[in-house]
């Protein structure tokens, strides 16, 4: 683990290879698991105020569903999340060309909204762990990922460096900078051993 100010980074962040590769993977981060992308409690305004913008690109049953819950709801452990059609894909998803996509992103996309879509997501496969005294920046290694770890790994591109704008978003460009500091002297400490 890499302190950095109240940041307790796991290494995985510097050392693992990432390139979301959609073809081979289809979106699936967007279907599969437990429960929604968690939402903090400003994200959840935000839904509110863009769903008027954002409900055209959906299907039916997602507007259904969100129409009936909300844009968000609190899962097993009490947490907020983006809801889901039928305990599987986010209601938030579409389909394009058959790969599982982000509604909130196609408007942003489409300059509908500013919102680019839930941080959750957009650091994905970053998860943050929010504490009193630190934040826990860590690497969720899961199967539906392997094709990214595959060309991640061809490509020589680490997780924090594919992830460079969002990480910037939630914690600003100095703590990116602190972040590419600390993974060169990293390298240079191994190449040194």
């Amino acid at each position: 683990m890499i302190q950095i100010d109240d940041k307790i980074i796991s290494k995985d962040i510097f050392e693992k290879q990432f390139i979301c590769d959609l073809n081979a993977c289809k979106g699936a981060c967007c279907v599969e698991g437990d429960s929604g992308a968690p939402l903090k409690d400003k994200e959840v305004e935000i839904l509110n105020e863009i769903y008027p913008l954002v409900r055209p690109y959906l299907s039916e049953k997602s507007q259904e569903v969100i129409d009936d819950v909300g844009v968000s709801v609190l899962d097993a452990d009490g947490d907020l999340t983006t809801p889901l059609i039928n305990n599987k894909e986010c209601a938030f998803v579409i389909l394009d060309d058959g790969i599982s996509k982000c509604g909130i992103e196609k408007a942003n996309f489409d300059k509908k909204i500013s919102f680019k879509k839930p941080i959750s997501c957009h650091l994905f496969p970053i998860r943050i762990s929010e504490y009193k005294e630190f934040h826990a920046i860590n690497y969720e290694s899961i199967d539906i990922c392997s094709p990214a770890c595959s060309l991640g790994k061809e490509m020589s591109m680490p997780v924090y460096k594919f992830l460079k704008h969002p990480l910037i978003r939630r914690y600003g460009i100095e703590f990116y900078n602190d972040i590419a500091k600390t993974a060169k002297l990293l390298d240079e400490e191994k190449k040194a051993i």
